[in-house]
């Protein structure tokens, strides 16, 4: 016999769902089965599976170990560093990740370049395995929770984009988050240093369009086709010379490549944007200061005053500086900024 006791990470969701993520190989057929005949109990009564599951709540199955085994698969996801394959090669810029908040639900890091939010390619390591491995190693998680409860990552930035992004350390952290952004009620603010002076705020509406061969976008003026996706981007000057600008940029929408795409299709590329920028001014940021990624950072992120749940995150406003090499960039091209490596406005 198996007894599973239903900790704060794995309350508030059905007992089902928390049995296909125990039992991750079993089909439904098989659970609604067992607790039929009462080889699974909850709170030692028969249970149908919906019950939805509250903290220390008793879930026993009366299963044989082998049975058990059997049905269990253990992901890469899953393992922890020592378990992980040790091939699986680690990107040198993890000890350059910093923890910007915590509380007992939400993690909320500043991501260097180069590492990955979620994995591309199985033997990766991204943000999400950093996570488990560190709330492992702080003791604030523990390997048998990991076969019924994951923590992760709940918005992306690109590889070569540094900055904000936050991650679900319970249930009730990862529902919040993931609520927060698809409702699109926490504002993202990015620092970019883009080519040519931008005179003034602005916003700007268009549609994208990506192609998958490519992984590339486009920005057209009106929706063309069934997959076009409306875009909508605002951003302010901060700092400008003539040839160059240092714009804070709001994401009202958030897609794909969206800001890069969007300020190259109205004249202002990114500095060191291989996909949508200049190749001769890539090229000499190339040389000069060695910057190979576009000089993009997601540098703010402001709560809403009212929440449902994590009561700790209202109306918190949270700011991340840039990497040196963007701040050294931004001195000698004469659009520094305090902004740069304090929260300024």
């Amino acid at each position: 016999m198996k007894k599973i006791v239903v900790s704060k990470n794995e309350a508030g969701q059905k007992l089902l769902k928390l049995l296909a993520k125990y039992l991750d190989a079993a089909p439904q057929s098989f659970f609604h089965k067992m607790l039929r005949k009462k080889n699974i109990t909850l709170n030692g009564k028969k249970a149908d599976g919906s019950e939805l599951l509250r903290e220390t709540d008793e879930v026993c199955l009366f299963l044989s170990e082998e049975t058990i085994a059997s049905f269990q698969i253990r992901s890469a996801n899953n393992t922890t560093a020592v378990e992980r394959d040790k091939t699986t090669k680690k990107p040198k810029e993890l000890s350059e990740i910093r923890v910007v908040y915590e509380d007992e639900n939400v993690l909320i890091l500043n991501k260097p370049v180069g590492i990955l939010s979620q994995k591309a390619v199985p033997e990766d390591y991204s943000l999400n395995e950093w996570v488990i491995d560190y709330l492992l190693e702080q003791k604030k998680l523990t390997k048998e929770e990991l076969q019924t409860f994951r923590p992760g990552v709940c918005n992306r930035l690109d590889r070569n984009t540094s900055g904000l992004i936050t991650a679900g350390k319970s249930l009730i952290g990862l529902q919040m988050l993931s609520e927060l952004f698809k409702e699109r009620t926490v504002h993202k603010d990015y620092l970019c240093i883009v080519c040519g002076k931008v005179k003034g705020a602005s916003r700007l509406r268009g549609y994208l369009e990506k192609n998958a061969r490519t992984n590339k976008v486009t920005v057209e003026a009106e929706k063309r086709s069934e997959d076009s996706t409306y875009i909508e981007t605002e951003y302010m000057p901060v700092a400008a010379n003539e040839k160059y600008t240092l714009l804070r940029v709001r994401l009202v929408t958030g897609k794909t490549h969206q800001i890069r795409a969007h300020l190259a299709s109205v004249g202002h590329p990114l500095l060191g944007d291989t996909k949508y920028g200049r190749a001769t001014e890539n090229k000499m940021l190339r040389e000069r200061f060695g910057l190979k990624n576009q000089l993009l950072h997601a540098a703010y992120l402001e709560f809403p005053e009212r929440l449902s749940a994590c009561n700790t995150m209202e109306g918190k406003k949270l700011y991340a500086p840039v990497p040196m090499l963007f701040e050294r960039i931004a001195k000698e091209l004469g659009v520094y900024d305090r902004c740069l490596n304090k929260a300024g406005r």
